[in-house]
């Protein structure tokens, strides 16, 4: 392929003169890149040629190689990459394999030494797998080939910049505004609140949503394991990441101690990005003794993310079970159940309220569920946890 040879003559040149005028900053580096492409194949494709200096920057100075140009494209969402020739972005929704390839395994592992060192991560044979959040937000995940036996994985799933509001979401079909001013009322009234969904689905991108109407008074703690919640307009906010181990093994924070920290802030909200484990419990307990929360998780409907919850408080915790179900019902609220269709659009399934644990099942009333033809419809059913509703004179949702 011609522009791939372009590529290859450009980063030997480009290379040598970079070490010969000591080049450090990268806008030089890609001056010289150009001048070296526009001189030598003058006359050739301007896109292909285009195409060929961005490739041949991220070879020499991007953090993701030669696709590094992924990284400036705001229409992907995320990139898949599954050994030296299988490339995979997300855009809109739908996923679509690249017609591109890394030159060897080397130069791709190389690329994720590059990733751990710019966050101070260290990723070699005898620790082979890297979970990192970018500078821009972004998060990394990463495995040597030692134990990805197609190759080395790379998946980043980049920071969105734009938060998407409640009515960009209307405006695409993902909920009602029926039901946007329903959950706005709720989120007003303190009650807890529980996103949950399928990988992709987009639950961080729906409590960023929800986390506009929290009134602008109260004291507010988000805490997640990367950072990716963007709560605006609330004066009093503190935010709080987890922290992995260096290499030597030490730093680690992890959510159940941030959760446990958050309590003594005197918080009026905590806003837990996702629980995937034991800090679950610490996140029920807190939402039983006055703060009201929101947080999320993976489920595949609302019943199987309440077992979830239940297994994850088992797993960490020598606990009865009907005292972790009593726990649950008692936390929260409501749950938002939210799915990605086939044709790659975010849809809320279903919105419910949380009544108790009855017959070894928990009941759930709907408020809004889906039709036949996938339309969000308000079901007959009114909230019956609705002392906050009568304090805040509200007589119905």
């Amino acid at each position: 392929m011609q522009k791939n040879k372009i590529v290859s003559s450009l980063v030997s040149e480009a290379a040598d003169e970079i070490i010969r005028l000591n080049i450090n900053r990268d806008e030089e580096a890609l001056g010289m890149i150009e001048a070296i492409a526009f001189t030598k194949y003058k006359g050739d494709d301007l896109d292909e040629l285009s195409w060929a200096i961005d490739r041949a920057f991220g070879k020499l100075r991007g953090q993701l190689g030669p696709l590094s140009y992924l990284m400036k494209d705001d229409d992907v969402s995320e990139i898949m990459i599954n050994g030296t020739q299988e490339i995979y972005v997300e855009r809109g929704g739908e996923i679509n394999k690249l017609d591109d390839s890394f030159d060897s395994k080397e130069e791709l592992e190389q690329i994720i030494r590059r990733i751990a060192a710019s966050v101070r991560r260290e990723v070699n044979e005898m620790s082979p797998i890297l979970d990192a959040r970018l500078k821009d937000g972004s998060r990394v995940n990463a495995v040597l080939s030692n134990i990805a036996l197609d190759g080395p994985v790379l998946t980043v799933r980049k920071f969105r910049q734009k938060k998407i509001s409640i009515e960009e979401m209307i405006e695409e079909g993902e909920l009602t505004e029926e039901a946007a001013s329903t959950l706005k009322v709720l989120v007003e009234a303190g009650y807890n609140i529980f996103v949950s969904g399928g990988t992709s689905s987009g639950k961080t991108t729906f409590l960023n949503a929800l986390s506009d109407f929290v009134p602008k008074h109260e004291r507010v703690i988000t805490i997640e394991d990367s950072a990716e919640l963007q709560v605006k307009g609330i004066p009093n906010l503190v935010r709080m990441e987890c922290r992995n181990s260096n290499s030597t093994g030490q730093g680690d924070i992890q959510m159940d101690a941030l959760i446990k920290a958050s309590l003594r802030m005197r918080p009026d909200r905590i806003i837990v990005g996702e629980v995937r484990g034991r800090e679950v419990s610490d996140m029920l307990q807190a939402l039983n003794t006055g703060h009201s929360g929101m947080s999320t998780g993976h489920g595949n409907s609302i019943k199987g993310m309440l077992r979830r919850l239940e297994a994850m408080y088992i797993s960490g915790h020598d606990m009865p079970i009907a005292a972790v179900r009593s726990q649950i019902v008692e936390a929260i609220d409501v749950m938002v159940h939210l799915a990605k269709l086939g044709d790659g659009r975010r849809k809320v399934l279903e919105i419910s309220e949380i009544i108790g644990f009855r017959d070894n099942d928990y009941e759930i009333e709907p408020v809004y569920l889906l039709d036949d033809d996938l339309n969000l419809v308000k079901t007959k059913n009114t909230m019956r946890k609705d002392m906050r509703l009568k304090v805040k004179g509200i007589s119905y949702v």
